[in-house]
């Protein structure tokens, strides 16, 4: 068992950038890897990028892979979302999320269905 924890939204001007955070306690942190998801009002959950247990591979969805940047620290139990240049299409609330399994296609680290904790997410907004 792993208790997610996300901080860092808030109101952001377009063009801007913020960092979030996801703490983790419970068990040991870097036996899993690690989904950052966001869900706008009316919209249905998406995928914006995960990193492996030892931080060495990452993957971003299409929208976030020029402007984020996933990464983490075990030592600190934490998971790190930096996001660059916010556009209001940005706007959402952004969860974590942890798996222990491994999986040999990227494909399924991009399900929010194969990951196992959930943070209580935290919400950016980005300023039009």
């Amino acid at each position: 068992q792993v208790h997610l924890v996300e901080s860092g939204g808030g109101l952001v001007q377009i063009g801007g950038s913020t960092r979030l955070s996801c703490l983790a306690s419970g068990r040991t942190f870097s036996n899993y890897a690690i989904g950052w998801f966001r869900q706008a009002p009316g919209k249905e959950r998406e995928f914006v990028a995960t990193i492996s247990k030892n931080g060495d591979g990452t993957y971003y969805a299409d929208s976030a892979k020029v402007r984020f940047t996933i990464s983490r620290d075990n030592a600190k139990n934490t998971v790190y979302l930096q996001m660059n240049d916010l556009q209001s299409e940005d706007t959402a609330v952004y969860y974590c999320s942890a798996t222990e399994q491994y999986y040999s296609r990227t494909y399924y680290y991009t399900k929010g269905w194969e990951y196992d904790y959930w943070g209580q997410g935290t919400q950016v907004t980005v300023s039009s």
